[in-house]
């Protein structure tokens, strides 16, 4: 999974899913969409407002599990900055 954050001037947290016909056809392309929406749910809350996020879904996206895909989604998260400091983030 590819991930590009651009900031706004909305102030508030919009994203965005991209999948290719390189990963297969519409069933999973929309499995893919669906295991990203998912995993995003989980940080949701916790994303600094004022950026938008496209998350663009590689090959092996539809081929994961959620709880993969949030492992990879919170390293580009904290690798951009944007999530804030929360009582359940124990990472610093």
């Amino acid at each position: 999974m590819v991930t590009i954050v651009l900031k706004n001037r909305a102030g508030l947290c919009r994203f965005g899913i991209t999948t290719g016909k390189k990963i297969g056809g519409a069933v999973q392309r929309n499995r893919a969409r669906r295991i990203i929406r998912a995993a995003f749910s989980e940080y949701d809350k916790r994303i600094r407002p004022g950026f938008d996020i496209v998350f663009i879904a590689r090959s092996r996206t539809c081929r994961l599990k959620s709880t993969d895909i949030s492992a990879v989604m919170h390293k580009h998260l904290l690798a951009a900055g944007l999530l804030l400091k929360d009582a359940k983030d124990n990472d610093s």
